[in-house]
């Protein structure tokens, strides 16, 4: 059995997220409900797990906090931050960017 790849959006504001919800989503993976600042990013990221997160915004330090904490999860940003995986330069590069990352393995409990 296969184990869903789900993404994490954080962007400023709900207008936003949306946009980049739009742009992130894909057949190939599931998208969490998303958040528009750092603690609601941080309860998500306990709560849903994700494998991979898209933070368009001033979340640098959000960023670097997720990347020590989980150093195998794709990080893509749309600014230079410490420990992103990728940068994109537009929420029309983010679907490129997160298609190609290892699917999660392991039995599902």
């Amino acid at each position: 059995m296969c184990r869903a790849v789900k993404v994490l959006c954080v962007a400023p504001d709900r207008d936003a997220l949306r946009a980049l919800k739009v742009a992130s989503v894909s057949a190939e993976w599931e998208l969490t409900a998303g958040a528009t600042d750092g603690p609601s990013a941080l309860r998500q990221l306990e709560a849903e797990r994700p494998h991979m997160m898209v933070v368009f915004g001033p979340f640098e330090a959000l960023v670097s906090s997720i990347a020590a904490r989980f150093p195998s999860m794709r990080i893509v940003v749309d600014r230079d931050a410490p420990g992103a995986t990728a940068v994109a330069t537009s929420a029309e590069e983010v679907r490129g960017l997160l298609e190609g990352a290892p699917r999660p393995g392991g039995p599902v409990r």
